[in-house]
């Protein structure tokens, strides 16, 4: 089985910084295109930042300048550094990732979410 585990959500107030994490465990023979997702109550799932195995990034233009995505390969890991925080970044952070198992099949799996809440 495959988890993906998310972790350094909470409440900070707006101008601040959270570091999320999410760590990629189980029978895993490759990882390609991991990624970060966010879904604001009332509002659709929406991408907020991806990266490829080999580093080349994409993040929405709500989060550019503010928000940094990275990886680690070694630890089957992604982060998302968040900074200048706004409270229209309040939402649950979900982690995406599209794995290859040792069958030879690809799949898409997510994380349970974080939440991460932006007040004064």
């Amino acid at each position: 089985q495959v988890q993906l585990v998310e972790s350094g959500g909470g409440l900070v107030q707006p101008g601040g910084s959270l570091r999320l994490s999410c760590a990629a465990s189980g029978s895993i023979f490759s990882i390609s295109a991991m990624g970060w997702y966010r879904q604001a109550p009332g509002k659709q799932r929406e991408l907020v930042a991806s990266i490829t195995k080999g580093g080349t990034t994409n993040h929405a233009d709500s989060v550019k300048g503010r928000f940094t995505i990275s990886r680690d390969n070694a630890k089957n890991t992604v982060y998302l550094q968040m900074n200048s925080l706004k409270p229209e970044d309040t939402a649950v952070y979900y982690c995406n990732a599209h794995i290859w198992l040792p069958s030879g099949n690809g799949m898409d799996f997510w994380g349970k979410g974080t939440l991460v809440t932006v007040s004064s």
